[in-house]
């Protein structure tokens, strides 16, 4: 099967019911997306997909096929997104394992929504579990993002 992952393709030889998850962690070598539940509901597995966020944990390599994946290593390469900038200016990560997650949906988020609210907000990333309970310095570094990304820097 072909793949194009953070704008690279690749070719991997998976059954077509493998979670993207697995390929990208096991036959990418790509370990920034996390495996949290299995089930979809942490978000830690969190992923882009053409630009949408989903959970690559519940996600069939199959249904990929043709289009775009953006991991958390293809959103910069020296952690330059604003949003990473952003997350350690405001310290959010504690244990950090949801951290990726959480900065793709927010990505997702900021590209449809350049000026978000705290509902916006709590709505996008409702999805997304802390189990360290950072939600309102994640509320706060995405309003700095945001406001970076207005500014165009």
């Amino acid at each position: 099967m072909q793949l194009n992952v953070n704008g690279r393709s690749y070719e991997v030889d998976v059954e077509p019911n493998t979670p993207l998850l697995w390929v990208l962690r096991d036959n990418l070598g790509l370990t920034g997306t996390k495996y949290g539940c299995g089930i979809a509901e942490c978000g830690s597995c969190t992923v882009h997909v053409n630009g949408e966020p989903v959970r690559s944990c519940s996600t069939p390599i199959s249904e990929i096929a043709g289009k775009k994946v953006t991991t958390i290593e293809g959103l910069s390469a020296n952690s330059s997104h604003p949003l990473q900038k952003a997350w350690i200016a405001a310290e959010v990560p504690q244990c950090g394992y949801c951290q990726s997650g959480q900065i793709m949906s927010a990505a997702a988020l900021l590209a449809r929504n350049k000026n978000p609210s705290d509902a916006d907000i709590n709505s996008a990333m409702s999805g997304n579990i802390c189990r360290c309970g950072t939600y309102n310095r994640i509320r706060s570094a995405i309003h700095s993002a945001a406001a970076t990304m207005r500014k165009g820097a």
